[in-house]
């Protein structure tokens, strides 16, 4: 109570401190749900690449990407070291598909069961079911982010480029690329992939004997990075094969430049932060001057008196962390439910985030002061008394 006393005494001032320090764990909590979110797919896509090579010709992100043939499987698995080649078929879900921050909304058609049983990168299913070997014609498992900017349920129907699907599945989420997937047959997205190439190209493919890449996944020992150059070796250098490490090559400096803009921010809050609180308390101390005399005179130590303004000052950090907090948990919701109409769910406020962001906020409180403090417990007991 007598700390609350002591804040109140000056409303104004304490309330611009806390507004201060709460305006930059706000943005802390911002910026790093959203860091949080980048770096899950990101994580994603390590844990999908770490085991295996992808064959491709050109890029689907850039625009470039060429179909493969089929007839490139059989060469793929005659490369030494090759346990298993899946081919499969990934392109937009639509051509009018906006570019945002995360994945794009994809068509992937596979095989189910050409992995041989070792992809390791496992989805669940929320409602119905996986697509099985043999499934035909018009069926799809979808995303839970994609499912829910569809408004389909397993069983239900949706439209996907024109033609009509029947939902047979729905994943639970995975925080990742799979969340905005529609899985199809193969054969049903060979179907739809040759339907957007030009008419002359169209005109001289045959659908079936179509992909767009080639996932391939190395027999037991061999080291996906050894494989990666036998497959260059053997295809030439008109495809290009991917492996772990070029994934993240390729995307890691997207989680160093979010790691730079959440360090930027803590940045500006410690400074704008620190420097009200160390003037907040340094007026306060000179405001008590008087009463911390009369407590040395009576016997108060130089450590209970640093103990009191550090205190005070620290729960300035927690009363300005708890608000800045709500604030940013409040914005992380309102965007992610503005978000999920479309897809695009772009904020993970984690555990982790909430407490990192009270515990800063606390510790800069203290920590700024600490000045105010020392001073204050430096004070001559008969000065302080004579003080006006």
């Amino acid at each position: 109570m007598r700390l609350l006393r002591d804040l109140g005494r000056r409303k104004l001032r304490s309330t611009l401190t806390i507004s201060g320090i709460a305006i930059g764990i706000m943005a802390l909590v911002v910026f790093g749900s959203m860091a949080n979110k980048m770096n899950a797919l990101i994580d994603g896509g390590s844990k999908y690449y770490a085991d295996k090579d992808v064959v491709s010709i050109g890029n689907m992100y850039a625009g470039t990407i060429q179909p493969l043939s089929l007839t490139d499987v059989d060469k793929i698995k005659a490369v030494d070291g090759v346990a298993a080649a899946a081919p499969s078929i990934e392109m937009m879900l639509d051509d009018s598909t906006a570019t945002t921050m995360g994945t794009p909304e994809m068509i992937t058609g596979t095989v189910p069961g050409s992995d041989k049983g070792l992809e390791t990168f496992a989805t669940t299913i929320a409602q119905g079911r996986k697509l099985q070997f043999g499934d035909t014609g018009n069926v799809v498992v979808l995303g839970s982010d994609l499912a829910r900017k569809l408004n389909a349920s397993a069983g239900g129907k949706v439209t996907i480029r024109g033609q009509e699907f029947e939902v047979i599945g729905i994943l639970d989420p995975t925080l990742t690329a799979p969340d905005k997937d529609a899985e199809m047959p193969l054969a049903t997205a060979q179907q739809l992939f040759v339907s957007t190439l030009p008419p002359v190209v169209r005109a001289n493919v045959k659908a079936s004997d179509l992909a767009t890449s080639i996932t391939v996944y190395p027999a037991k020992g061999v080291d996906p990075a050894v494989l990666k150059l036998r497959l260059e070796a053997a295809l030439g250098t008109s495809y290009s094969v991917m492996d772990g490490a070029d994934f993240d090559a390729m995307l890691g400096s997207i989680s160093v430049i979010f790691s730079l803009v959440l360090t930027g921010v803590a940045g500006l809050s410690l400074l704008v932060g620190g420097l009200s609180t160390i003037n907040t308390m340094a007026m306060a101390v000179a405001e008590r001057t008087r009463e911390i005399g009369i407590k040395r005179a009576i016997g108060a130590s130089r450590w209970r008196i640093r103990r009191e303004v550090v205190v005070e000052s620290a729960a300035i950090g927690l009363i300005a962390g708890l608000i800045g907090l709500a604030i940013g948990a409040a914005m992380t919701t309102m965007f992610n439910d503005m978000g999920r109409a479309s897809g695009n769910v772009l904020f993970d406020l984690t555990f982790g985030t909430a407490a990192t962001a009270l515990l800063f906020a606390t510790g800069l409180g203290a920590l700024a002061g600490f000045v105010p403090a020392w001073g204050a417990s430096r004070l001559d007991p008969v000065t302080a008394l004579r003080y006006e």
